[in-house]
């Protein structure tokens, strides 16, 4: 698997290369966002591991710029941690957020659990009432109504049809799309909060109803 890491921090860097490459990963770096983008242009990783703040465009303008172009899993590894930078960077469409310091263990599970809920997607469609999730498409429609999801939230609102009228706990969902159970659960706890927005603009939509302390269920 090949890992671009975009981070001007070359304590960092060498330390993500020792930690990674023993696990069987490729890993491309790259010391500033510019460098990030021509980076992934020529290579297409599996998978990008990017810092927010860099010394010449911003990791956020990185994201911007990669998103135009593909849905490569992107995991945002930063030590910003106010709601409002795991908020921008996760409607910029990264697929999951790591606040600095964090342990070897987690980022190398947060990097499996990213690209294999990517490879391993059910191409099933859904349809609860008049809501209809495509696979193929990363699509929901609700009527005439059709939304293109980032990766999470359409997971999450895939799991959630997918036990339509159920509870789904947070550690289940914490577990089957991040990858491992884990205190900071600030990326879950953003994904439903957009994906509740999106449907309770539209009339007919499913309704997310939170257990609290326990988790979430779908609605018709």
């Amino acid at each position: 698997m090949d890992v671009l890491i975009v981070e001007d921090e070359p304590s960092y860097l060498d330390a993500l290369k020792i930690t990674l490459e023993p696990e069987g990963f490729s890993v491309r770096t790259a010391p500033d966002g510019r460098t990030g983008i021509a980076a992934f242009e020529s290579s297409l990783p599996d998978v990008i591991l990017l810092d927010l703040m860099l010394p010449d465009i911003s990791g956020l303008d990185v994201l911007r710029s990669v998103r135009t172009k593909s849905d490569v899993p992107v995991v945002v590894v930063s030590a910003k941690s106010t709601e409002a930078d795991i908020v921008s960077a996760l409607e910029l469409g990264a697929d999951d957020y790591l606040t600095k310091p964090y342990s070897s263990r987690e980022l190398i599970a947060r990097i499996r659990a990213n690209t294999r809920r990517l490879s391993a997607q059910d191409d099933k469609t859904l349809v609860v009432g008049r809501t209809v999730l495509d696979p193929s498409r990363y699509e929901i429609r609700i009527g005439e109504v059709v939304f293109s999801l980032p990766r999470k939230e359409f997971e999450l609102a895939q799991m959630l049809m997918e036990r339509h009228g159920r509870v789904v706990t947070r550690e289940t969902l914490l577990e089957q799309i991040w990858g491992i159970d884990w205190g900071d659960s600030k990326s879950l706890d953003q994904h439903i909060r957009r994906l509740r927005r999106r449907f309770e603009k539209v009339d007919g939509a499913p309704r997310i109803t939170t257990l609290r302390g326990v988790g979430y269920r779908l609605e018709s």
